[in-house]
């Protein structure tokens, strides 16, 4: 009898479910086959909602339709137009989407603005709904790649109609308008573009999940502008209500995550939940990675019987970000970073390259003068649409390393291929995290905890480990230079050394007033004498002084510099065979 109703119950799941669609089963997400699916994912941010710190306009134009107010009024209704089509057929392509899984990536959040599929109120006649065929074009192409890659694409409602929040750039919400909250013509046309949505990729098992709506943050009743003290949140419950009808109306296969007020986070009033096939999305940042830091989630989980998920979280060290996804993960909890491509951005998988034109036409939208040229502006902003292209961007490894292997060890490996005899860069010390690779004393901002901003790499240069880094111009560099060293610092790295001998290791190095000093530790407990750095006269001074007669043994080796007195920047190493 037990075995006719697991049989039972298993076909029923394969009606309802289908082959690989996610859906809630108790407290987990789980596939078609009942496997238990912890998502690993990244979130498209900037691609069809910019918001201006991704593209350093935050000072002074901060939503994106302020942003494209300053693009037009440098380039004209025709250039805008030409930009913005290069920059969205070049900020996500399959190559991108091919990396994110090579990179360990299982799912996608993409972030979608609505106007790309439906006219704003304003432009609509008679109160009717119409479409925009660009944004579906754009997610069908997404879900193709996705698909080919087996990944999950999750559907996220980033930028609601009319705009869902006071904080003004996560939703391109314009004060001069009607919100989301404030007019029903916008809550209607919300809810009919996911039923559209989801009248279009009800069949597609690849759709991971429907995010109905990112990061509320109002004050329906309460005092906090962003909804932090609300208590019943009861038009948010009663429009994420509405737009699960709608959903369920022609799709019945699909998860669907909501998210509370604050953010993401306030569920007061929300429950009881509506749905069977629903999960709980919170938003995790600049906190504590402690279990107590999410205890409120886990309770949600037990209480209600309903699977949570990180939908959104980033913008920390690489320190932070292992500490994070050890934490959920190890609560099978999957999660969603944010975002893929910033411009000049070290905390990211990624960073767009700026050029130096681009700071020209920031200067003016910041401060006005005199205008650049039509001209100017248009191959300098199709030039950074250019740089988007996954080819052009410049690929985080460290980054990347800190969101899977750290998560799983806290051994290290080569950042690059070290080699002795042979010059090592300095900011070339091995991947991993604080206390196994390097030690640093400022390594992570849990600013929400401590109430102050707090730099992790005071160069916001490079790689974004503890390490502070900054450029570097003196001959031999690689472009940067390990600065800031405090006392009792260290910096590892494994190096491959093709001969047992001793060695003569020439340190290049500047020091503008401070006497600094380190010494070597190996692998086996070998230290070698420590060595002084007069004051060399200033930062851009470099001088190279010889630690000789450093013994080590041929094969793999791991060096641990060890700063006994920083106040000194430090450009390379470079590794000799002794002169007899």
């Amino acid at each position: 009898m037990k075995k006719t109703i697991v049989i039972v119950q298993l076909l029923w799941a394969m009606a309802t479910f289908g082959q690989g669609f996610l859906h809630r089963e108790g407290q987990k997400i789980v596939d078609g086959t009942g496997k238990n699916i912890i998502l690993r994912g990244l979130g498209t941010g900037g691609w069809m909602v910019q918001e201006g710190y991704m593209l350093q306009t935050q000072p002074f134009a901060s939503p994106q339709y302020m942003i494209r107010q300053k693009i037009q009024d440098v380039i004209g209704e025709e250039g805008t137009k030409e930009f913005y089509a290069a920059y969205k057929a070049n900020g996500i392509t399959k190559r991108d989407v091919d990396s994110l899984a090579a990179w360990g990536f299982n799912s996608i959040r993409l972030p979608m603005h609505y106007n790309l599929y439906t006219p704003a109120i304003e432009a609509e006649k008679n109160g009717e709904i119409t479409w925009i065929e660009e944004g579906f074009t754009m997610t069908d192409n997404l879900l193709k790649w996705c698909a080919e890659n087996k990944m999950y694409l999750i559907l996220d409602l980033h930028a609601a109609p009319g705009g869902q929040g006071n904080d003004a750039a996560i939703s391109d919400f314009d004060t001069t308008k009607p919100s989301l909250w404030e007019s029903e013509a916008n809550q209607k046309k919300m809810i009919a573009l996911w039923k559209k949505l989801a009248s279009r990729y009800r069949d597609n098992p690849w759709i991971g999940a429907y995010d109905i709506i990112n990061e509320p943050n109002w004050n329906f009743t309460g005092t906090n502008k962003n909804g932090c003290d609300e208590n019943s949140n009861g038009p948010l419950r009663d429009l994420m209500v509405a737009v699960t009808k709608a959903i369920r109306e022609v799709d019945t296969n699909h998860l669907i995550f909501i998210e509370g007020n604050c953010w993401g986070n306030n569920y007061n009033g929300i429950f009881p939940l509506w749905d069977e096939n629903m999960a709980l999305s919170f938003h995790k940042y600049w906190n504590y990675n402690t279990t107590a830091s999410i205890q409120k989630m886990l309770d949600y989980r037990t209480q209600y019987n309903v699977p949570i998920w990180l939908g959104e979280s980033g913008e920390n060290s690489n320190v932070w970000f292992k500490d994070a996804l050890s934490l959920v993960e190890s609560n099978n909890i999957g999660w969603a970073f944010w975002p893929m491509k910033k411009i000049e951005n070290i905390a990211g998988v990624t960073s767009v390259t700026k050029i130096p034109q681009y700071d020209i036409l920031l200067k003016y939208w910041k401060d006005g003068g005199e205008k650049p040229s039509s001209d100017f502006a248009k191959k300098t902003l199709l030039k950074i649409a250019d740089n988007y292209k996954i080819e052009n961007v410049t690929v985080k490894p460290d980054v990347i390393d800190a969101m899977f292997r750290q998560v799983q060890t806290n051994d290290t490996k080569p950042y690059k291929k070290n080699s002795v005899p042979g010059k090592i860069a300095a900011t070339h010390y091995d991947l991993g995290t604080n206390e196994h690779a390097y030690s640093d004393k400022d390594f992570v901002n849990y600013r929400v905890e401590t109430g102050k901003f707090e730099e992790w790499n005071k160069g916001n240069t490079m790689r974004n480990d503890g390490v502070d880094i900054l450029p570097c111009k003196d001959a031999g560099s690689n472009g940067y230079q390990v600065s800031f060293i405090e006392d009792g610092e260290w910096l590892q790295y494994t190096v491959a050394v093709a001969k047992q001998d001793r060695y003569d290791l020439a340190i290049r190095y500047s020091a503008e007033k401070t006497e600094g000093k380190l010494h070597l530790e190996i692998a086996n407990g070998n230290k070698s004498n420590a060595i002084l750095f007069p004051s060399t006269g200033g930062k851009d001074n470099w001088k190279t002084i010889v630690l000789s007669g450093v013994e080590l043994k041929a094969g793999t080796q791991k060096i641990k510099v060890v700063f006994d007195k920083g106040g000194f920047n430090l450009n390379y190493l470079d590794f000799s065979k002794r002169k007899k």
